[in-house]
C-alpha cells in the first residue's frame, strides 16, 4: 500500500505536471491529463480507505524466539527437578541403609525444598493450560475483541472465519485500483502514439509514468493475492491447532509429572518420618537395658569373670552361713572336748 500511494502520489503528479506544461497548446492532449489525473485521484482515494492494519502487526519471529527462549529453561528446569527426585530417592536409600540420622535430617529439608517446588511447578502449569484452554474456547470472538479498536468487525470476520460466503471487503477498492491503472495505462498509450511526433520532449515523461503505472499494477496484483484470506486463515488455523492440541496437551502432562513427583515426595516425607521413629524407639530400647538381666547376653558374658564369680559366691555362702547359725545354732556336747573343723574348710 505504502509502495503503490507514493509512486502515485509522488511520482505522476510530477510527471503530469510537466506534462501540463508541454500540452499547453493542445486542449485535446490537455482533456487527456484532467482524466488521467482524475484516476490518479480515485487510486488514491481508494488505498487511503484502506483500513490501517499498521497496529496490528506483531513480529511473531519475535514472538516464536522468546518462546523458545522460554521453553529452553522450562525444559532444563524440569530435568533439573527430576534428577534431583532421583538423588533424594538414592540418598534416602543410603541413609536407611547406615542408619544414619543426618543424612535422613538432610534428606528431610531437600525433600522439603523439592515438593515445594514441585507444587509451584504444577500450580504454574495447571494457570498456564486453564488459561489457555479459555482461550481455545472461543478464539474467534476474543480476537475479534481485541482488535475491534483499530478494525472493522467485517474484517476480522473475513479472515477469522474465510467462508466462501464472505465478501472480500478490499475487493471493491481493489477493483476500482485495478481499472484506473488499466484506463491510465490505455490512456498513456494512446498518448505515445499520437503526441510524440508533435512534443518529441514529452516523451521522457510519458514513458516514467507507464514505469510508474507499471511498477503501480504490479504492487496491486501482489497486494490483491496478499490480501486473500485463505493463506492467512490457513496459518491461523495452524496456530490454533499448535497451542489448543499439543500445547494444552504438554501443559496437562507437564501437571500430571508435577503432581505425580508432589505426591511420590510427600509418600517419602511420611516414610522418611516413620524411620526416624523406628531408630528413635530402638535406641531408647536399646539404652534400657539392665546390665543385671541374667537372661541378658550381655551378663551372661560377664558373668564368665572368674574374680567376679568366686566373690559373688563366697559372700552369698558367708551370708546365707551366717543366716543359718543365727536360726539354729549348734547343740554344745559336753563329751566331745574339740570342735570338728566344718567340712567346707
Amino acid at each position: 500500500v505504502a509502495g503503490a500511494r507514493s509512486n502515485v502520489e509522488a511520482g505522476l503528479k510530477q510527471h503530469l505536471e510537466r506534462l501540463d506544461e508541454i500540452f499547453a497548446t493542445r486542449t485535446e492532449y490537455l482533456q487527456a491529463l484532467r482524466f488521467l489525473q482524475l484516476m490518479v485521484n480515485n487510486i488514491i482515494r481508494e488505498l487511503t480507505a484502506l483500513p490501517d492494519i499498521s497496529k496490528t502487526k506483531i513480529d511473531l519471529a519475535a514472538f516464536a524466539d522468546q518462546t523458545a527462549f522460554i521453553e529452553y529453561y522450562r525444559w532444563l528446569t524440569y530435568l533439573l527437578l527430576l534428577i534431583l527426585d532421583l538423588v533424594i530417592c538414592l540418598v534416602m536409600c543410603l541413609g536407611i541403609a547406615k542408619h544414619s540420622q543426618c543424612l535422613l535430617i538432610t534428606i528431610i529439608g531437600v525433600v522439603v525444598l523439592s515438593l515445594i517446588l514441585s507444587w509451584a511447578s504444577l500450580g504454574t502449569g495447571t494457570a498456564t493450560a486453564v488459561g489457555t484452554s479459555d482461550f481455545c474456547v472461543s478464539p474467534n470472538k476474543f480476537i475479534v475483541n481485541q482488535t475491534k479498536d483499530f478494525l472493522t468487525a467485517d474484517v476480522a470476520h473475513y479472515y477469522l472465519f474465510c467462508s466462501p460466503n464472505l465478501q472480500n471487503p478490499f475487493q471493491q477498492s481493489l477493483t476500482v485500483c485495478q481499472r484506473s491503472l488499466t484506463t491510465m495505462q490505455i490512456q498513456i498509450q494512446g498518448l505515445l502514439q499520437f503526441s510524440l511526433p508533435i512534443f518529441p520532449m514529452a516523451q521522457r515523461d510519458l514513458l516514467g509514468i507507464q514505469r510508474l503505472l507499471n511498477s503501480t499494477e504490479f504492487n496491486v496484483h501482489q497486494l490483491t493475492a496478499l490480501l486473500d484470506c485463505r493463506g492467512i486463515h490457513k496459518d491461523y488455523l495452524d496456530a490454533l491447532m499448535g497451542v489448543c492440541y499439543d500445547g494444552v496437551e504438554g501443559l496437562l502432562y507437564l501437571s500430571l509429572f508435577s503432581l505425580l513427583a508432589a505426591c511420590a515426595l510427600s509418600a517419602m516425607l511420611c516414610v522418611i518420618f516413620r524411620l526416624w521413629t523406628l531408630m528413635g524407639s530402638r535406641e531408647k530400647e536399646y539404652n534400657d537395658i539392665d546390665e543385671e538381666d541374667p537372661f541378658n547376653p550381655q551378663a551372661r558374658r560377664l558373668s564368665f569373670n572368674p574374680r567376679r564369680s568366686n566373690t559373688h559366691s563366697f559372700c552369698s555362702y558367708m551370708s546365707s552361713l551366717g543366716s543359718q547359725t543365727s536360726l539354729h545354732p549348734p547343740p554344745q556336747s559336753s563329751s566331745n572336748s574339740t570342735i570338728q573343723p566344718p567340712e567346707y574348710m
